[in-house]
């Protein structure tokens, strides 16, 4: 045996309380005896020539010779045994083996006394060695009684042993392996505490409005990545106006899930006021700052008006929404796009890109599109190229689009898309969307006629008698404050869903009223009142070219 060619190489062990340390050799040991004595002369003879050599010594330096390599391999607290031979027969094996998984006889094979042989992966690995004469190792094998061992075989080369010789040396790593069981078992616990908390802040039914088919869909990257902060979010404004949010907080686990929360919490806040895009980002951007300082995150908020046939939009670091056509084209929306949120110092504004009927419009985070040494221009690129060619309901668009960027549950990152689109409708489905709408010109007469247009137009579009009429008293107390509060240029407009009557008057004034209690010798005041008496819902917002909206809204019956 050439001992110095293989002492050199035996890995680092872990200590572990071997059983039954003390007492007698077994019986494979004392077989092996025999053959390998001239191993050791063997060891000797070159230890001597080595020595011979060396003149820095002092002559009080123990020789290797002075050792017996039963006795070195005997106290290693590592598992050590010697297998010859094709058949992987057994030549030795030391205390810590036999202590480990008990006496060994010489000249057995190992698949015939070594179950602990298969769990540790042992006999291809010996096979490997002996083609290969080179050293081969596992690391952390179970075997069947719950310790783990990492494994090294070493080429033995020896006359003595037929079919040459390889030295099995076992690691007990048992506490490791139990350790990093642990860890990975934390993690997992952290990492589904992240997703459930994650899950539980996103909507879970999202609202429909009356004019747009909307789909969503989220997906926590793979189990080696931690859950990050993406979120998505479909809000009703009132007159038929829908805001659309998607966002992601830089960042992971359950800090960046938590700062989501609050993040699309303060958003639907934000969304009741009806303030245009740009100046919700605005103080979304004061609130990111104050929520955590440290922490980053990236927005996108819409809001379509059915009647406009657009959205309006305004970008916080956020990637550009994808808008496809009817006939397949893809448009991109452009600036303008300002920093994430919570940097702070920046004047956020609005952009509009047109959302007609039978578009789609796409909204996602960069998990959809981020790739590794990939530009994210391509990813997005790679988008458009999928969204061209995607048709079908919302949820088919997300599908595929999930699919054909290669998403899957292994993913590296957090994705979040929403899907919205605008149907082009035709035939009977059609008839249950009308739009009229009338200038009012000041003076007395305006009033009686827009409550002559509104009569005539609610016949038409066959309400029952008492919506009809609820209608007309809603139209004349809303043109009414107009026109004693506002200032020109004033405008009524009807619309019909297929849920829901909206009644809507417009003028150039930007105070928004207010419902006050009027008294009883107040002689005005009681307009928005019975407005919100009568009607499901009323609202006012300012409008983007200065002056305000007053709108109220009626359930349509079954």
């Amino acid at each position: 045996m050439n001992f110095t060619r293989w002492s050199a190489r035996l890995p680092g062990t872990q200590r572990r309380a071997a059983r039954g340390t003390e007492g007698s050799v077994p019986a494979a040991r004392g077989e092996y005896a025999r053959r390998p004595g001239r191993l050791v002369d063997q060891a000797a003879e070159q230890t001597e020539a080595a020595a011979a050599t060396d003149t820095s010594g002092t002559a009080d330096v123990p020789a290797l010779e002075d050792f017996s390599v039963r006795e070195l391999l005997g106290r290693l607290p590592g598992l050590v045994a010697l297998v010859y031979g094709p058949e992987h027969r057994i030549a030795y094996v030391n205390d810590a083996y036999a202590a480990a998984f008990g006496p060994r006889p010489a000249g057995a094979t190992v698949a015939a006394s070594c179950p602990e042989a298969e769990d540790l992966g042992l006999p291809p690995l010996i096979d490997q060695v002996l083609r290969s004469g080179k050293p081969r190792t596992v690391k952390s094998r179970r075997t069947q009684d719950g310790g783990s061992y990492t494994v090294t075989c070493l080429p033995v080369d020896s006359p003595h042993l037929d079919g040459g010789g390889v030295l099995v040396h076992a690691a007990d790593v048992t506490d490791h392996a139990e350790a990093a069981e642990r860890l990975r078992a934390s993690e997992r616990r952290h990492r589904e505490t992240a997703v459930t908390l994650q899950r539980s802040l996103l909507p879970q039914d999202l609202e429909q409005p009356d004019d747009l088919r909307i789909a969503a869909t989220y997906q926590p990257g793979g189990t080696d990545a931690a859950v990050g902060g993406d979120w998505y979010d479909v809000i009703t404004l009132g007159a038929g106006r829908t805001a659309l949010v998607i966002g992601d907080v830089m960042g992971r686990g359950v800090r960046a899930a938590a700062v989501m929360g609050q993040l699309r919490t303060a958003v639907r806040a934000y969304a009741r006021l009806d303030l245009p895009p740009h100046e919700v980002l605005q103080l979304l951007d004061g609130l990111a700052a104050e929520i955590d300082a440290s922490q980053i995150a990236t927005c996108v908020y819409a809001i379509h008006d059915p009647n406009e046939g657009k959205l309006v939009y305004a970008s916080a670091g956020h990637l550009p929404i994808l808008v496809r056509d009817e006939d397949g084209t893809v448009r991109r929306a452009e600036d303008p796009t300002g920093p994430p949120l919570g940097t702070g110092g920046w004047l956020h504004t609005s952009g509009s890109i047109a959302l007609p009927p039978g578009s789609t419009a796409v909204l996602y985070t960069d998990g959809l599109v981020e790739r590794r040494r990939e530009d994210i221009d391509e990813g997005v690129a790679a988008l458009a190229r999928a969204l061209s060619g995607a048709s079908g309901t919302p949820q088919v668009v997300c599908d595929r689009l999930l699919r054909s960027l290669g998403v899957t549950a292994e993913h590296d990152d957090d994705v979040a898309v929403l899907v919205v689109q605008h149907p082009s409708r035709q035939g009977q489905d059609a008839e249950l969307f009308h739009n009229a709408a009338l200038e009012l010109l000041g003076g007395v007469e305006a009033a009686p006629r827009a409550r002559a247009f509104a009569s005539g137009v609610l016949s038409s579009w066959r309400f029952p008698v008492e919506l009809r009429d609820l209608g007309v008293l809603a139209t004349s107390e809303l043109v009414a404050n107009s026109l004693q509060h506002g200032t020109p240029p004033m405008r009524l407009r009807l619309r019909r869903t297929d849920r829901r009557l909206i009644i809507e008057v417009t003028d150039g004034d930007d105070h928004l009223p207010r419902r006050r209690r009027a008294e009883t010798e107040d002689e005005a005041g009681r307009g928005i009142s019975i407005i919100a008496t009568i009607a499901s819902s009323w609202g006012s917002r300012r409008t983007p070219g200065g002056g305000k909206a007053v709108w109220c809204e009626f359930a349509l019956p079954d």
